[in-house]
C-alpha cells in the first residue's frame, strides 16, 4: 500500500537508485555540471513574497521545452463551483413483492443499467435501495425491496419489515407477481398489506416473455388490484406501458419523498464482512436502517442514508464487505463487491471500519489500499472497542502504530457501532479528512515552502548530475496533486520526503497526495 502515486514524464523516467526507506537528505556535491544549470527554487532568496518568487519562476520556464499540457497546467483557473441543492422532493415508488419474482431485475431495466445485484435465487436483495429514476421527463425515485413473506423467522422476518416500512413511506406502488406461477397465499397476503395503506399499486406481472404468457397473466385479474401489466423485466418487454401507468400514478407533489440535496458530502462505510457497517449506519441514522444480522455478507447493495449531524447532512452509503480476492467470489458476492468498488469511488472519504478484538489483517489492508488508490480521503475506525479489556488496550495501541505505518496520516478513532461510543469523534474526523482533501496551496506559497525545503536538503547527486525543481503548482485538489518541474528525474525517496515535509507543513490529515514530475530541457538557442 502506497500513501502516495507518482510518476515522471521525459526522457530520464528510471532512477539510478531508487530509495525503499524513509529520505535521509545527504550533502550535495556540487560540480561544474551543476553550477551550469539555471536558476531553481532555492535561488530565489532575494525576493521578498512568495507571489514575486511565483513571478519569477514563471518567467524561467519560458526557457525551457514545454509542450501544450504543461502551458494549460500552469494557467488553469481554480473554479470552486457550489452546489445547489435539488428544487423539489421527488415523488417514491416502492417495488414489492415475494421473493425471486424479479423486483431488482425490473429496477434495473427501469434505470437503464445495472444497480441492484441480481441472481436467480430468492433472497439476494435484503435492504431497501433508493436510486433516482426518470420516465418521460418525470423523474421519482425508485426503491428496490427484499422479498415479502409471511410467517419468517431470523434475517428473512427483517428483510420483510424493511420492505413494508419502504411501502409505508412510497407514494404509489409497483407489486410485481410472477406470471408463471401465478397468485400465491403469500401474495394475497401481500394484497392485504397493500389495502391497509391505502397507497395506489400497480400490478406487473412478471416473466411474460410472448404473446403465450399474457393469458397466464390475465388470472392475476383475481388478486382485486385492477388490470395486471404483463412485463418482462429481463428482455424489456412491456416496461414502457407498466412505466406510464406508474406516471400517472405517482401524484405531482411527494407526500412521503424528502430533498435530495446535491450538497452533503458523500461518506462510505466501507471494511471486511461482520466488522459492523451496517450496524454503525442505523446508530448514525437513529434508526434500523438497514437490516443487519450475525450472518456475514448480509448487506449486498450499497444503501445511501442522508443523515443529519449537528446541523450539518451527509449522506452516508453502507457497502457489502469487500472479501479476500473478488475474483474468487461468485454470483450475488461478486457483482456486490463491484458495488462496493464504485461506492467507495463516488463518495468523497472512506471511513474504512477494523474490528478490535483481531488482529489487522492482510484483508484490512487490502480495503485501506482500495480507498487510498481511489484517491478518497480516509478515516480508520476501530470498531467494538469498548469489548477491549483495559489491560489489552496499550499493547493494542503499539499494534496499530505498527500497522497502520503506511497511512499514519489518516486520522483514527476508536468506536463502538453497537452502543454509539463515541461516534461523535468520528464525525470531526470525517470534517478534518474532507478539509485535507479540499485544500489547495496558494502557488507562491508552494513554491517558496519548496525553495526553503530544497535549499535546506537539495536533492543528491547521481551520476555527477543533480536535478533541480524549477517550478510546482497544485494541479487539482480531491485529493491535492502536485506537479514539479525539474531539470531530471526525482527519486521516489526525496518526493517521499517531499510528502512528509508538505503534511508536516500545511496538515492534509486524513487525505492521500499525489507527487509526480515532469522532467523539461531547456530549449537550444538558434
Amino acid at each position: 500500500m502506497t500513501a502516495m502515486t507518482s510518476h515522471a514524464d521525459g526522457p530520464e523516467n528510471t532512477p539510478a537508485d531508487v530509495i525503499d526507506g524513509p529520505f535521509e537528505p545527504e550533502p550535495a556535491a556540487v560540480d561544474e555540471s551543476v553550477a551550469t544549470e539555471p536558476v531553481a527554487l532555492d535561488s530565489l532568496d532575494d525576493f521578498e513574497d512568495d507571489e514575486a518568487r511565483e513571478r519569477a519562476l514563471r518567467a524561467g520556464l519560458e526557457d525551457f521545452e514545454l509542450d501544450e499540457s504543461d502551458r494549460q497546467l500552469l494557467s488553469d483557473e481554480w473554479d470552486d463551483e457550489g452546489l445547489s441543492p435539488a428544487e423539489r422532493a421527488l415523488p417514491v415508488l416502492a417495488v414489492i413483492g415475494r421473493p425471486n419474482v424479479g423486483k431488482s431485475t425490473l429496477v434495473n431495466r427501469i434505470l437503464g443499467r445495472r444497480e441492484a445485484v441480481v441472481e436467480d435465487k430468492p433472497g439476494v436483495t435484503r435492504d431497501r435501495v433508493s436510486y433516482p429514476a426518470e420516465w418521460s421527463g418525470t423523474h421519482f425515485t425508485l426503491v428496490d425491496t427484499g422479498g415479502w413473506e409471511v410467517d419468517v423467522a431470523g434475517i428473512e422476518s427483517k428483510v420483510a419489515e424493511q420492505a413494508e416500512v419502504a411501502v409505508s413511506l412510497a407514494d404509489a406502488v409497483v407489486f410485481v407477481v410472477d406470471a408463471q406461477v401465478g397468485a400465491t397465499a403469500s401474495d394475497e397476503r401481500v394484497v392485504e398489506m397493500l389495502r391497509r395503506s391505502g397507497k395506489p399499486v400497480i400490478l406487473c406481472a412478471n416473466k411474460v416473455d410472448g404473446p403465450a404468457g399474457e393469458a397466464d397473466a390475465s388470472y392475476l385479474w383475481a388478486l382485486g388490484l385492477g388490470e395486471p401489466r404483463p412485463v418482462s423485466a429481463l428482455h424489456g418487454r412491456g416496461t414502457g406501458d407498466l412505466l406510464d401507468a406508474v406516471v400517472a400514478a405517482l401524484p405531482e407533489h411527494s407526500e412521503h419523498g424528502t430533498l435530495r440535496p446535491e450538497g452533503p458530502r458523500r461518506v462510505a462505510l466501507v471494511g471486511r464482512p461482520n466488522v459492523g457497517k451496517s450496524s454503525l449506519l442505523n446508530k448514525i441514522a437513529g434508526a434500523e436502517r438497514v437490516v443487519v444480522d450475525e450472518t456475514a455478507g448480509t448487506t449486498r447493495d450499497p444503501v445511501d442514508e442522508l443523515v443529519e449531524i449537528k446541523g450539518i447532512p451527509y449522506w452516508f452509503v453502507d457497502t457489502a464487505g469487500i472479501r479476500r480476492r473478488v475474483h474468487q467470489t461468485s454470483g450475488a458476492d461478486f457483482y456486490a463487491s463491484l458495488r462496493t468498488q464504485a461506492a467507495i469511488e463516488k463518495a468523497e472519504v472512506a471511513v474504512v471500519l477494523v474490528d478490535a478484538s483481531v488482529p489487522l489483517t492482510e484483508q484490512d489492508t487490502r480495503v485501506i489500499s482500495q480507498a487510498v488508490d481511489a484517491g478518497r480521503a480516509v478515516v480508520i475506525a476501530y470498531n467494538k472497542w469498548d469489548l477491549m479489556d483495559e489491560d489489552r488496550r496499550p499493547f493494542l495501541e503499539r499494534e496499530i502504530e505498527r500497522d497502520l505505518v503506511q497511512v499514519t496520516w489518516a486520522p483514527r478513532v476508536n468506536v463502538s457501532a453497537r452502543t454509539g461510543w463515541h461516534t461523535d469523534k468520528l464525525v470531526r474526523a470525517l470534517e478534518t479528512a474532507l478539509d485535507s482533501w479540499d485544500t489547495r496551496i496558494p502557488t507562491g506559497r508552494l513554491n517558496g515552502f519548496l525553495g526553503e525545503l530544497v535549499a535546506a536538503h537539495p536533492h543528491p547527486v547521481r551520476g555527477g548530475k543533480q536535478p533541480r525543481i524549477l517550478f510546482a503548482t497544485q494541479a487539482s485538489t480531491r485529493p491535492p496533486r502536485f506537479v514539479l518541474f525539474a531539470t531530471g528525474f526525482i527519486e521516489a525517496g526525496y518526493r517521499r520526503f517531499i510528502e512528509r515535509r508538505l503534511r508536516e507543513a500545511f496538515g492534509f490529515e486524513g487525505s492521500p497526495i499525489s507527487i509526480s514530475v515532469r522532467v523539461r530541457e531547456k530549449r537550444r538557442r538558434r
